[in-house]
């Protein structure tokens, strides 16, 4: 059986809002964390992008749950050496329950500096390359390289945790989920695909952990959590490379109206059904997966952790 995780959303909450509804989260009886880590939200109406290492270190003191990111780009917006200087100093705080999700990122978050956004067979490069640096950092002794991409220099990471931190690789397709077999300790995706998780055991992943993620938007009035998703997330109904190539928020404004609410209602849990939010948890379970984290978009944060500490939970838990 997987293990039922909440998805902290740092687009949607300011840090005292995600602190609490960690709390919440671990009183449901979720089991670990998933945090976001963006420098702008998707659109707007979302409203909110708070530093993700700042709001880690408030956590670790608010619960005792392992905690990952998910996931963060150690390539354009913030060099490899200071995310793993971040990532060993968020394990020691939290004794060691954090796991490091790294993905190739967005333009959206990481070209704020002005570089040029690489193309996918470039960036999947960088992210490779950035975790060799990271893994050298972790173990505490002096690193220089130079890179491809990437230049270190006499670098020392003098606060680190007992064991390296774990890093998982973000994939969305065969070519990522590729890299993640072949390099990470970990695999991320969020679609309950079977084959992608066959492709990455039989890769070289094999019984190393596969995680996933889905959003949903519990409430009472299913045509009010319709619009709710529609109006703070229309960006993850968008197709293709959108989501990686487009630089603003004001972007993925301009393509909202194309996302329909049939779209909507049509691909996303919205409501209280019961079996259908089951369902959508156990579909990552039937594919696989190890750990499964749901997220709950739009204000009734206290309402969706209720519904699944009474209702919901304990379906899974006893399948």
């Amino acid at each position: 059986m997987p293990e039922y995780g909440c998805f902290l959303s740092c687009e949607e909450f300011a840090p005292a809002d995600l602190v609490e509804q960690a709390r919440m989260a671990e009183q449901a009886g979720f089991r670990s964390l998933w945090i976001s880590d963006h420098y702008h939200p998707w659109n707007d109406a979302q409203g909110q992008s708070p530093f993700v290492w700042s709001v880690l270190g408030a956590l670790s003191e608010a619960v005792s749950l392992p905690v990952q990111t998910a996931v963060t780009c150690p390539t354009v917006r913030i060099h490899p050496a200071v995310v793993a200087q971040a990532a060993a100093t968020t394990a020691v705080m939290t004794n060691g329950r954090f796991r490091l999700g790294v993905g190739t990122g967005e333009a959206l978050n990481e070209h704020i500096l002005g570089h040029a956004w690489p193309p996918a067979t470039v960036r999947m490069e960088m992210l490779e390359e950035s975790i060799l640096i990271m893994r050298r950092l972790f173990t505490g002794e002096e690193v220089t390289h130079q890179g491809t991409h990437y230049t270190v220099r006499n670098a020392r990471l003098y606060t680190v945790p007992d064991e390296p931190v774990p890093i998982d690789i973000s994939g969305f397709g065969p070519a990522a989920t590729k890299l993640a077999a072949r390099v990470g300790d970990g695999y991320i995706t969020m679609t309950p695909e079977e084959p992608m998780v066959e492709q990455f055991r039989k890769g070289g992943g094999g019984g190393k952990p596969v995680s996933g993620g889905t959003k949903v938007c519990y409430g009472t009035d299913r045509d009010e959590a319709v619009r709710t998703v529609r109006e703070r997330w229309s960006n993850q109904f968008l197709p293709g490379e959108t989501s990686q190539i487009l630089p603003s928020p004001r972007h993925f404004e301009q393509l909202g109206p194309l996302v329909t609410e049939a779209a909507v209602r049509e691909n996303t849990v919205c409501g209280d059904d019961v079996e259908e939010h089951v369902a959508a948890l156990r579909a990552f379970a039937d594919a696989g997966f190890d750990r499964v984290y749901v997220n709950q978009i739009g204000p009734d944060q206290r309402g969706f952790f209720d519904f699944y500490r009474t209702k919901v939970l304990p379906q899974l838990q006893e399948s």
